[in-house]
């Protein structure tokens, strides 16, 4: 007896293999073959229902990978806005240092002083130098 919804595209596969499992089975079939559908079905309803475990094992791993990964990039992110604010500080007292020394230049007695472009240094000449 075929499957009434052998060709209806709406009926799934599942449904047909159900509906046909629950049709009486033919008397030229003998104890034998029943034995055999039997365990034959039991192996697919053991296969599916294992597959159906391993599936969700895998959804499951891949949504930990996911969430580690978005955990690290949150925390590289962290990282980067410190990084950035420290770069910010230390270009702040470049620049303030840089103002600094720009104003020590102006009056520092050393800069201005001719032995800075004598290679070899005399004690007197560098007294002359100093502030007194």
């Amino acid at each position: 007896m075929p499957c009434p919804h052998a060709h209806d595209p709406g009926v799934s596969r599942l449904s047909r293999i159900w509906s046909s499992r629950r049709e009486p089975m033919s008397q030229e079939r003998g104890g034998q073959e029943r034995s055999e559908s039997h365990e034959e079905d039991d192996r697919k309803v053991r296969r599916r229902e294992k597959n159906r475990v391993a599936a969700q094992r895998s959804r499951k791993k891949q949504t930990q990978k996911a969430d580690k990964l978005h955990e690290e990039y949150e925390s590289l992110e962290q990282e980067n806005t410190s990084l950035k604010r420290e770069i910010g500080k230390l270009t702040d007292e470049m620049k303030h240092l840089s103002e600094v020394l720009k104003d020590h230049e102006k009056i520092c007695p050393l800069l201005h002083c001719t032995m800075n472009f004598v290679t070899i240094p005399r004690p007197d000449a560098l007294a002359s130098c100093l502030p007194r």
